[in-house]
């Protein structure tokens, strides 16, 4: 899970005019603040104080087909070697419509030198779900399955998004997701606070905006329960700083570097108004 989360190419299926109305479900557009293609975020993620890893996420492109507008991005995520216990090698890439709707998703993991691929793709005017998995180079299908899906849904590299999206909007979502083949969801809290944080990568404190919320699933290395973000409070609402539970315990991801034109994290003034 990448609110922070720890399955572009491929072809999105059709927004149909009927389609949201049918799965009962609102989409809202995205404001054009968020999504910035060529946008590059570098996490550090530590346990204690023990650096393990590394999360790095970007947006490639905007493709227009048809009527619809979607944005692929992708997510590396490597734990550091020489690290005892943890040895995990990912990548998620998503194609997310202009509305944040997850369309297709491919995960990839590392295993024993080899990739497995597992791919989602959403065909709502069906009210399903396609998935394939098989080993990453191998023409091979190695299965595929159908999950039947009633509403519009996350995955684990769109969730991200979707939190940026709303993070200022004062409501508490119950948001459906894909996982590990299962339709799940996670609820978030987004109560609109606004605080400070600290990261190493600048000399100040950072204009944050904090939420926290609860994933109800068990995900990449065991990721689940109670999470907590603190994104910009500025028009990107760039995660900073996020806290969540994986199998060693309470983990931490810390924005280290970034390439957004024109962005860098907002200083926190302490508000003068009573």
């Amino acid at each position: 899970m990448l609110v922070f989360y720890l399955g572009g190419a491929g072809t999105a299926s059709p927004r149909s005019a009927v389609q949201d109305s049918v799965l009962g479900v609102r989409a809202f557009a995205a404001d054009s603040g968020m999504f910035h293609v060529g946008e590059e975020l570098i996490y550090n993620v530590s346990y204690a104080f023990i650096d393990i890893g590394q999360i790095r996420v970007k947006v490639l492109d905007k493709v227009t087909t048809g009527e619809t507008s979607y944005y692929r991005t992708i997510a590396y995520i490597d734990s550091y070697s020489g690290v005892p216990f943890v040895n995990l090698h990912s990548i998620y890439e998503s194609n997310i419509r202009d509305d944040v709707v997850s369309l297709w998703f491919r995960s990839r993991e590392e295993n024993d030198s080899q990739w497995a691929y597992t791919v989602y793709d959403f065909r709502y005017d069906e009210r399903r779900l396609v998935i394939q998995k098989g080993i990453w180079g191998s023409r091979k299908i190695d299965s595929m399955d159908t999950l039947s899906v009633d509403t519009l849904q996350q995955d684990g590299l769109s969730l991200y998004y979707l939190a940026r999206q709303h993070l200022r909007s004062g409501q508490i979502l119950h948001v459906p997701i894909v996982v590990k083949e299962k339709s799940v969801s996670t609820d978030i809290n987004f109560y609109n606070k606004r605080t400070s944080a600290q990261i190493g990568a600048v000399k100040y404190p950072v204009d944050v905006i904090e939420f926290d919320g609860t994933a109800r699933f068990i995900g990449l290395y065991g990721l689940t329960g109670d999470f907590q973000g603190w994104f910009s409070n500025d028009e990107a609402r760039i995660p900073i700083v996020a806290r969540m539970k994986v199998i060693i315990g309470s983990i931490k991801l810390e924005l280290m570097k970034w390439k957004r034109d024109g962005w860098d994290p907002p200083r926190y003034v302490e508000s003068t108004s009573k």
